[in-house]
């Protein structure tokens, strides 16, 4: 136990003899819906369920350690009780100044408003914290740390009581803010403090972190993990109920693969052709600052159909932000959801989203193999997002940069196909939206025996299941992502409704260095995680690469085990969808069958994409 201890315990004793004083914690609340049987897996209900008795109190009447100091005062935070601290002036330059709203995987947390060297989180020690509202997840903003310097994650287990009496546990685990992961990170920044007044050119982290909750029941408290022990602390930012999106339907997604250098883009508008899957009569858009170091303002956003190229078939409509603002600020690794529009979003159509960039944007998170061209007007040439004309969008784009998502109003929710370049629609026809997931979009449309759920597409080109290509930090020409298990958070687990998760992933790691035994324990790990957050999980069968310059027998071997696994589960997945027999020669299972080959032996063309798409069987998506 550390040197704080006394300091938390005189916080606590303060804090009850004022338990008078007016309190209010920010969370968001959602309206209620059918609680899927799995998420009651780690719900204990106590045997005479009564209404908790009301000891906790808000988080910030509850903060024992100061983690943020001024360059100019170092010495007044000791974050990891040996005088290191993260510097107030790197945290405002990423746009999370104190006080700032923060969606962070659809989150709402908050970073405390407190000036540098005042106490702003809690060294976890078993507090109770009141906490409200109801949702899918309760998310950290968190970060480990030790005395000793860099250290591995640290990790307790907690307690949520709800309401009617019954509670559930959890294990909350976070990264070190010196030597935990960038791939998983909320915010990087580039230097910390120490009590000598030396600034530290190294990577300190934040991270947000959500752990499972019994759908429908309102939250009442949150018991915080004990104390890890004299190696390390666990000190909580905020908490927040991550709610439900009720009433609403992913339409179209895309996954950020990276951050890239753009060559200055200032004063511009993006016009952004994305394709629809299911519609609806309302409409908002997603707009994600991942893996970014500073915030990006948007000036203003719309929305129409397109008629062609970057003209739309009438004027744009407006989006606003935050109750009617024009524009936004989205900070360092955060995201904006915009108002809901009344705007008829047609299914199974090319919509343009216009992004008005009024300040320079030297990188930008992107999601690089679009498939799909859109339109950039000329640096300096304005807003342009109410244009319903395609002239002033002279430059073109092969990516889609910070638009994430479009979301309907209604609908029964969405299927999410988390996977690599065959999943992207690489080597399919540019613009004729006839990747496997389209195929597969239309025909949920086209049929009323299982729902019409939107299918959101996110494959990443070159992914893997088990290591990071692009390492999830700083501006790079990678563009593959961090690992499927690093992005299930925010690509699967935080997307508008997902009712059900597609994994069709794999020979990229098997062709670059990863074992069968790996890949198979990665594929565990994301179907673990999704079901306990109440997902259905599907699995696809890895197809075949041989002639592909590195798809060697030992190679194909390592997929046949996978295979094998996939098929033989155990349980382990609701379903399973044999993609590789699909598509591969029967004669020679190692290889494609010509008619489904693009040409390069390994991604599948249009007729291949449009077998996969077509021998998918409805009913698994649902149950």
């Amino acid at each position: 136990m550390r040197r704080r201890i006394w300091i938390r315990s005189l916080t606590v004793l303060v804090a009850a003899v004022s338990a008078t004083a007016p309190t209010l914690v920010a969370t968001a609340t959602a309206q209620d819906r059918t609680r899927h049987p799995a998420q009651t897996a780690q719900a204990t209900r106590t045997a005479q369920p009564t209404a908790p008795t009301d000891h906790a109190l808000p988080l910030e009447r509850l903060y024992d350690n100061r983690a943020v100091s001024d360059d100019a005062d170092p010495s007044a935070a000791d974050f990891d009780g040996a005088g290191r601290s993260l510097s107030a002036q790197d945290l405002r330059a990423a746009g999370w100044a104190p006080g700032t709203r923060l969606d962070l995987d659809a989150a709402p947390l908050r970073l405390p408003d407190r000036a540098p060297g005042r106490p702003d989180n809690v060294v976890a020690d078993g507090q109770r914290v009141r906490v409200g509202g109801h949702g899918n997840a309760l998310s950290f903003l968190v970060a480990a740390t030790s005395p000793h310097g860099p250290a591995e994650a640290a990790s307790g287990k907690g307690t949520v009581r709800y309401r009617d009496g019954s509670h559930s546990s959890y294990t909350l685990t976070a990264g070190d803010w010196r030597g935990g992961p960038l791939a998983t990170k909320a915010v990087a920044l580039p230097h910390l403090n120490t009590r000598q007044g030396d600034q530290l050119t190294e990577k300190a982290k934040l991270y947000a972190v959500t752990v499972p909750l019994e759908r429908g029941r309102d939250v009442h408290s949150v018991t915080l993990p004990k104390d890890p022990g004299p190696d390390s602390d666990l000190h909580i930012f905020d908490i927040a109920v991550r709610p439900e999106a009720t009433g609403w339907t992913g339409s179209w997604s895309a996954s950020t693969g990276g951050y890239t250098g753009t060559g200055q883009w200032r004063d511009q508008t993006l016009r952004l052709v994305v394709h629809t899957s299911a519609g609806g009569p309302r409409a908002r858009i997603r707009l994600e600052n991942t893996f970014a170091a500073e915030p990006v303002r948007i000036g203003h956003a719309s929305i129409a159909v397109q008629k062609e190229g970057a003209a739309a078939h009438r004027r744009p409509t407006p989006v606003t932000f935050d109750g009617g603002h024009a524009g936004t600020r989205i900070p360092a690794g955060a995201r904006a959801v915009s108002d809901p529009v009344g705007f008829d979003v047609p299914s199974d159509t090319n919509l343009l989203v216009s992004i008005h960039l009024p300040d320079p944007v030297p990188a930008a998170p992107v999601h690089s193999k679009a498939l799909q061209r859109s339109y950039l007007s000329e640096g300096g040439s304005g807003d342009r997002t109410g244009e319903a004309g395609g002239g002033a969008f002279t430059r073109s784009l092969t990516m889609w940069p910070f638009l994430t998502g479009v979301d309907v109003r209604g609908g029964p929710g969405s299927v999410v196909t988390l996977g690599d370049s065959i999943t992207d629609g690489v080597r399919s026809t540019e613009g004729a939206n006839r990747r496997w997931p389209n195929v597969l979009a239309s025909r949920l449309l086209a049929q009323s025996d299982v729902p019409r759920f939107g299918v959101l597409n996110h494959g990443i080109s070159a992914n893997r299941i088990v290591t990071d290509r692009y390492p999830g930090d700083g501006v790079s020409t990678d563009t593959a992502g961090v690992s499927a298990q690093h992005r299930l958070e925010r690509d699967v687990l935080a997307q508008t409704s997902a009712r059900t998760v597609v994994l069709f992933e794999g020979i990229n790691d098997v062709r670059w260095g990863a074992s069968a035994e790996e890949v198979i324990a990665g594929m565990r790990a994301i179907a673990a995680r999704a079901k306990e957050r109440g997902l259905r999980v599907v699995v696809a069968t890895i197809t075949p690469c041989e002639g592909y310059h590195d798809c060697t027998a030992e190679v194909d071997a390592k997929r046949t085990k996978v295979n094998a696994f996939v098929r033989e589960n155990g349980g382990r997945f609701d379903a399973v969808l044999d993609f590789d027999a699909v598509v591969r020669a029967p004669s020679h299972p190692a290889r494609m069958l010509p008619k489904y080959d693009s040409g390069d032996h390994l991604h599948p063309g249009d007729a291949g994409l449009r077998a996969i798409g077509e021998s998918v069987d409805l009913r698994l998506l649902a149950g």
